[in-house]
């Protein structure tokens, strides 16, 4: 019992950060439009892939606990998320399946290209849902960052972040 609680505590975790990632990154682009960034969560921080500058994504960080906080859990929620990328590949590739069985069978690749597109046209409503309800949570509880560090890749020579929080 003890362990499946600890199990929902790590993935609560997971989804907390996932929102302040979100969060964070929705603030760096209201602030510069141009700026292109990715993040990635885990239950210790989350990742923020781009050229950002360490102070200015500390701003942006503590402005979103802050207004996460104050009540403005639509920052948790990101246009760009992989979970709608990756409920609409599920959707559009299961609904294209399913009407390929459709009879006649001479018209399988109509129906699964127009099942696929209708998947497609309800993706991002249930994307958002999805992000909702399952892969971020806007109560962030007692998160706290624990510290903002500037990282470059060996290989590529690109620079990230890694933003180390505790609850």
């Amino acid at each position: 019992m003890i362990e499946r609680l600890r199990g929902v505590t790590h993935v609560d975790r997971v989804r907390r950060n996932h929102a302040l990632e979100h969060a964070a990154i929705t603030i760096i682009t209201e602030r510069h439009p141009r700026v292109l960034l990715r993040g990635r969560s885990n239950s210790r921080g989350f990742y923020i892939f781009g050229d950002v500058p360490t102070d200015e994504l500390r701003s942006a960080v503590d402005e979103a606990l802050i207004r996460m906080h104050d009540g403005e859990e639509e920052l948790a929620i990101h246009p760009r998320c992989g979970t709608n990328l990756a409920v609409a590949s599920i959707l559009s590739g299961l609904s294209a399946a399913a009407a390929s069985r459709l009879r006649p069978r001479q018209n399988s690749w109509s129906y699964a290209v127009l099942a696929a597109m209708a998947a497609l046209f309800v993706a991002p409503s249930i994307g958002t849902e999805a992000q909702r309800h399952l892969t971020t949570l806007a109560d962030l509880g007692d998160l706290r960052v624990t510290g903002i560090e500037r990282r470059t890749r060996p290989v590529l020579g690109d620079t990230y972040h890694f933003v180390s929080t505790e609850s």
